[in-house]
């Protein structure tokens, strides 16, 4: 097997892992509204490209931007004033700290040192002369926003809980503290551009493409990739990196696919370019040129000065308009028109509506969301594009947001608020934006086949009829939607950082081999320093992982280090087991076959196909964790072997899960005619196959295994009369 390392580079894991990641841009109730767009001529589509050259004094042309804290302190400010108005933060977490003492004295004994703790966190939480620039402040500070944190989004009753944590993190500091010093200079990331001076020694120009959705960003920079003999692109989702792959190889251009999971390079000869997933990108490889999509992380210009590097600002306009509607539709789903996407921000909520609207106006509904893999949401997608089939309509979460080319009329937002772990949350000016402006692209299926006498006049048309609409399934909100799209949104002052797995590894050495992996990675997290353009990303789901990975011993630091960023889901308890059992193999160095595999649902797969939420979820799960075995199967070959059954099974999966979303519907009439569809496609099936036998008989060779399984025969032009005949008289 190769190993798909870069030239001089470290272990996959390490070369490819992602350093910068984009910032999340949360909710903001400051003076957002009255940045609104100036009215005034209205600019040409593409403009001159605005030129930043370092090595040219006065090109930077840019008037510095006001001074605007980044998303997180906004947010930790937010944080700290609703603890002012929750109550005396002081006296919740030492009312806290007495229930952790109570339970200690039940269990017999108080442990040394708690006397030291409660008077460190008592120090922590009044605040009282705490200064940044002293250590031992700092480290209080922390703990202070930590425990701010958790009152404000859990509650009181997780104090406790995290009281016992903090404690142990705290004893583990008193017994490391000796090399407190090296353990902060390792932690010092306040330059990472010092990680590699391989590429701080060349002299690149990066062209950062700025528009709104469908104005063409994406075209223009792919087109640049297609004219190079070496380059990269690198997408945030699994489906982009595919979608570019066979974009390029359609075209006559060798490109090869490297994700997390899947590797496809021609046997005949090694493309010059690559379609990749963003953490898959070979950092020490050199190439021609490489295109980043969704990028906001640079969203301030000065930042390629970081590099010293030719910047050229390349500016866009929406190719079509995008307005927000009038009125919403008063919360009746029989409202809805074809071409329309419902957006809902919950599993549940998303099957919930996709049932309501198939009852209300007997036509389908395609679904996507984000735990559906994306080979099903692609599939959903053209289904809900295909205007010659009854699925006239899509419910889908913020996974539309990209990733997926959609002919939505108009995007209807069931809600602006959504749930998240840490409580209720609107919707951003940017979501709001990112989401409706996947509104306009509908085109009726009229307009593919009808021409008319004017090429221009037809061109006129389309411009006219093919407007972006956004609105809500109720009147509350639709104000917020029409203001936010009317509104420009925050720019990005920092992006989101994590240390290089080498930090970690060195970091790691300075504490004994029994030490809990989750306490270091919480330990390097909590003393890190960074610049003000940065600031680290949030660790929650790396904690988790860890500890997870601290139950079983026997793993080596670089083993530990690929599951930390295996792709995996922590909060879906089978998926915790199946996750600690490819970790045991690994730490047992025993077979990781796949059918040996005991927590893996694959038995699944022998149930009936049934429309049952319980049914779709175990799919999922089984989904997530072939996914899963195949990515290690890239990084641990020796103990996940079986990756073409994987692969296989990974298919399967695939296919129930489509035929669950469907065949089964909520309107009884649906379901009839997807019965009858499957009866008759079964009927054909038969039909060619006596034949196929009847030509062998006399001696015509018959490739049997061309033969289309029924499920291939949905769109047989054959059956679309009866199909129809049979929902008429439903």
């Amino acid at each position: 097997m190769q190993v798909w390392r870069a030239p001089k580079a470290q272990c996959l894991l390490c070369a490819f892992r992602p350093i910068v990641l984009p910032t999340s841009r949360s909710f903001s109730t400051t003076s957002a509204w009255q940045r609104s767009n100036p009215k005034g001529k209205k600019q040409v589509q593409v403009q001159k490209a605005q030129v930043i050259d370092p090595t040219i004094p006065g090109s930077t042309g840019l008037e510095k931007t006001h001074t605007r804290l980044p998303p997180h302190i906004r947010e930790r400010n937010a944080r700290r004033s609703a603890t002012a108005k929750a109550g005396n933060l002081a006296s919740v977490v030492l009312t806290a700290v007495s229930a952790v003492r109570l339970g200690f004295e039940r269990q017999g004994q108080v442990p040394v040192r708690w006397a030291k703790f409660v008077e460190f966190v008592t120090r922590a939480v009044k605040g009282e002369n705490l200064s940044h620039l002293n250590t031992e402040d700092a480290e209080a500070i922390n703990l202070r926003t930590r425990l701010e944190r958790t009152f404000i989004n859990s509650g009181p009753a997780e104090l406790t809980k995290t009281l016992k944590q903090e404690f142990k993190i705290y004893t583990y500091d008193v017994n490391f503290s000796s090399s407190l010093n090296q353990q902060r200079a390792l932690a010092d990331l306040r330059n990472p551009t010092e990680w590699y001076p391989a590429a701080r020694s060349l002299h690149r120009t990066i062209h950062l493409h700025v528009g709104p959705t469908n104005s063409g960003k994406t075209y223009h920079a792919l087109k640049r990739l297609e004219r190079a003999k070496t380059g990269f692109y690198a997408g945030p989702l699994r489906l982009l990196a595919h979608e570019i792959y066979t974009r390029l190889n359609a075209k006559g251009i060798p490109c090869g696919l490297v994700t997390g999971d899947e590797v496809r390079i021609s046997q005949d000869q090694i493309p010059g370019i690559f379609s990749n997933t963003v953490e898959m990108v070979p950092f020490g490889q050199d190439v021609e040129v490489g295109v980043i999509d969704e990028i906001q992380m640079i969203a301030d210009p000065h930042r390629a000065g970081l590099m010293g590097d030719k910047l050229e600002i390349h500016h866009y306009e929406r190719l079509n308009p995008l307005k927000a509607m009038n009125r919403s539709l008063k919360g009746n789903l029989s409202n809805l028109q074809k071409g329309d996407c419902v957006v809902a921000f919950s599993r549940v909520g998303i099957h919930g509506l996709k049932q309501d609207i198939e009852k209300a106006t007997g036509r389908r509904a395609a679904i996507v969301y984000g735990s559906l893999p994306a080979e099903i949401r692609s599939q959903q997608a053209d289904l809900f594009n295909d205007p010659n089939n009854d699925y006239d309509f899509l419910v889908a979460s913020d996974a539309i947001g990209m990733g997926l080319n959609l002919s939505c009329k108009r995007i209807i937002f069931e809600s602006v608020v959504r749930r998240l772990p840490t409580g209720l949350t609107r919707l951003s000016v940017s979501q709001v934006k990112q989401i409706g402006g996947r509104a306009g692209r509908y085109r009726p299926a009229t307009n593919s086949t009808q021409t008319t006498d004017s090429g221009k006049a037809s061109s006129d048309k389309d411009a006219e009829t093919n407007v972006g609409f956004v609105t809500s399934l109720e009147d509350v909100d639709l104000p917020y939607i029409r203001k936010a799209l009317n509104t420009e949104p925050e720019p990005i002052l920092s992006a989101g950082l994590l240390p290089p797995d080498y930090i970690v590894k060195r970091f790691a050495e300075h504490f004994p081999p029994s030490t809990p992996f989750a306490y270091v990675l919480q330990r390097l997290h909590n003393i890190a320093q960074v610049d003000s353009n940065f600031f680290l990303s949030d660790s929650q789901s790396h904690a988790e992982a860890a500890e997870a990975i601290d139950s079983i011993k026997g793993l080596s630091m670089d083993e530990k280090l690929i599951f930390l960023s295996a792709p995996t889901h922590m909060r879906d308890p089978q998926m915790n087991l199946i996750f600690k059992q490819f970790v045991r193999c690994v730490a047992e160095n025993r077979s990781g076959d796949l059918l040996e595999l005991g927590d893996l649902p694959i038995d699944v797969l022998d149930k009936p196909v049934s429309g049952d939420k319980s049914y779709l979820a175990t799919l999922e799960t089984l989904h997530r964790s072939l996914v899963l075995y195949l990515w290690l199967s890239y990084r641990c070959g020796g103990v996940f072997t079986n990756r073409a059954l994987a692969t296989h099974v990974k298919a399967l999966t695939e296919i129930k899960m489509d035929r669950a979303l469907t065949e089964f519907s909520a309107n009884r009439h649906l379901r009839k005619a997807t019965s009858l569809r499957r009866q008759y496609a079964l009927q054909r099936q038969t039909e060619v196959r006596e034949k196929a036998f009847a030509a062998e008989s006399e001696g015509v060779d018959i490739d049997f295994d061309n033969i289309p399984a029924a499920e291939e025969w949905d769109d047989m032009p054959e059956q679309k009369g009866l199909l129809k005949a049979s929902l008429t008289v439903a």
